[in-house]
């Protein structure tokens, strides 16, 4: 078979075309490799010179700490968070682990450049975690500055005596394998200056529950500590944390790794020492301390989303609402409030105000003759739970429409709202025919009293709301009130209290808990 000479001369553009296209996809592969090995160097290399403010050394040095990697540097990068501004010792813990051990990369970490500056030595860094405009990303995120296998966590006033102590950590936790224990901590001073605890985070109902751990002979295996330690952790586990090196330290690092299932074994030693115990050379400076970490505890506790902490000796911290303030909520739309939403549960702050309104009115009604009932959805939380329902935003009690006239707090509400002696507001309520008691001026939580009157054997009323539950019913579900438990008091409700809630919500109500309205969010029984 004869080939034209047109024939050649498209075979030969064929030819070439692929050739070409062969080498155009080599070249991009290859671009994107470099890019690649580009890209991994960014984290290794050092920052370029409008960074120097931010990440320097004695010497105005500046780079990335460890940054000759894994397999020719050194594994542990020794970090400061915690210090005051005010007077600390960072040169000095500085000093002693650099005298010690000058091959450790060390790097003190601020959230703001400090005042009066740091004095650090040369191989010593400091990184400025708060963003400036004219800086690049990586310049204040500390996951760039990192590049050892492990980060050695050290309080300020530290001293490194025995430098083999860090070994013992790295072989602790490396022994542990990929097991739940994924941090090991060391004592400073003694062991007494460390306690060892359990902690239970629940986002759910916005607590976190402390209580003491067991000590054993070869250390012992918890979930949170407190006190004076070193703590080692793997620098992939710190940066995988949504909050690294928030503040206070400890409370921000187990908080996230509780959640997690991770696990902080301490050991009974080596015990690291310090010079500078205490850290504060005056009585005022040790003041200034206590505020700025109780207002750093608030702060991050609030991000956290953490409203009532319980400490192992049984204390309570709070960081919600409270009578001077808002509630946590907004107005509720379509019976749903926003934190269901988030799959969460009424704050517990919240519930405490409305558990103080009921038993403050309840008292005043009780006190002044007016007969009244759990109704509605309160009464089927003093059923099910002996309490508030977990996810219910108000209490609801109903009343004989005849005994308000008895009531000083009540009888004269048309003329306006009351605010009594001890803050509560009452008033007739804006959406409808009944009366409002408000935990106070500022917050808003409230119970609500439905009044009721007998017609023909039936308790009722002259206007109704849109709620399927409020409706008629047979005055003899009052006929005697029986008293109950309910929210740490003795309240009354309907003497036949299932018939009474099925009649309002239809059969099964107490076995078959849901949302108030399920149609926009519904709860999901299995988790319960």
């Amino acid at each position: 078979m004869r080939i034209s000479l047109c024939q050649g001369l498209l075979t030969g553009a064929i030819v070439l075309n692929l050739l070409i296209l062969y080498y155009v996809s080599r070249a991009q592969q290859q671009m994107m490799e470099k890019r690649k090995e580009l890209g991994r160097g960014t984290r290794k290399a050092a920052l370029p010179a409008s960074g120097l403010g931010l990440l320097a050394g004695a010497g105005g040095e500046s780079g990335v700490v460890g940054g000759e990697g894994h397999s020719r540097g050194p594994h542990v990068t020794v970090l400061l968070r915690e210090f005051e501004n005010f007077e600390n010792f960072v040169g000095d813990v500085a000093n002693s682990f650099l005298h010690q051990r000058p091959e450790l990369p060390f790097l003190a970490v601020a959230d703001t450049s400090p005042y009066p500056p740091l004095v650090l030595p040369e191989g010593a860094r400091l990184l400025v975690l708060s963003p400036a405009p004219d800086q690049p990303p990586q310049t204040h995120r500390p996951e760039f500055h990192v590049q050892t296998e492990f980060v050695l966590l050290v309080p300020d006033g530290l001293e490194l005596e025995q430098p083999r102590s860090i070994e013992r950590l790295i072989r602790e936790l490396e022994g542990e394998g990929g097991g739940p224990v994924r941090l090991v901590a060391a004592p400073v001073l003694a062991r007494s200056a460390v306690q060892c605890l359990h902690l239970r985070v629940n986002l759910k109902e916005w607590t976190a529950s402390y209580s003491p751990a067991v000590s054993g002979s070869s250390g012992s295996v918890c979930t949170a500590l407190q006190g004076d330690a070193v703590v080692l952790i793997r620098t992939e586990d710190l940066f995988n944390l949504s909050v690294p090196l928030g503040r206070p330290l400890f409370s921000s690092l187990f908080v996230q790794t509780a959640l997690r299932g991770w696990k902080v074994k301490l050991l009974e030693s080596p015990c690291f020492t310090a010079n500078h115990r205490p850290l504060f050379s005056s009585a005022h400076n040790q003041w200034k301390a206590d505020t700025r970490l109780k207002e750093a505890t608030g702060k991050l506790m609030r991000s956290f989303g953490l409203k009532r902490l319980l400490l192992p000796d049984g204390k309570e911290q709070w960081y919600g609402c409270s009578k001077e303030t808002p509630r946590c909520f907004g107005t509720v739309q379509d019976d749903t409030p926003d934190y269901l939403y988030l799959d969460r549960w009424t704050p517990p702050c919240c519930l405490r105000a409305l558990r103080e309104t009921t038993k403050y009115v309840i008292n005043i009604l009780e006190s002044s003759g007016v007969r009244y009932w759990l109704e509605g959805g309160t009464l089927l939380g003093a059923v099910r739970h002996q309490d508030i329902i977990p996810w219910d935003y108000d209490v609801d009690l109903g009343i004989y429409l005849e005994d308000v006239p008895n009531c000083d707090h009540l009888k004269n509400l048309d003329s306006g709202s009351l605010v009594d002696a001890n803050g509560y507001v009452w008033e007739r309520a804006v959406e409808g025919d009944f009366y409002r008691v408000q935990y106070s001026e500022a917050n808003h939580l409230h119970v609500d009293l439905w009044p009721f009157y007998p017609r023909n054997g039936v308790m009722t009323k002259d206007t109704w709301t849109e709620h399927k539950q409020d409706v008629e019913f047979p005055e003899h579900f009052l006929q005697p009130l029986v008293p109950m438990s309910f929210a740490g008091i003795t309240a009354y409700g309907p003497n036949n209290h299932r018939a009474f809630l099925e009649l309002k919500f239809g059969e099964g109500v107490i076995e078959n808990p849901q949302y108030p309205n399920p149609s926009k969010k519904r709860l999901d029984r299995s988790k319960l």
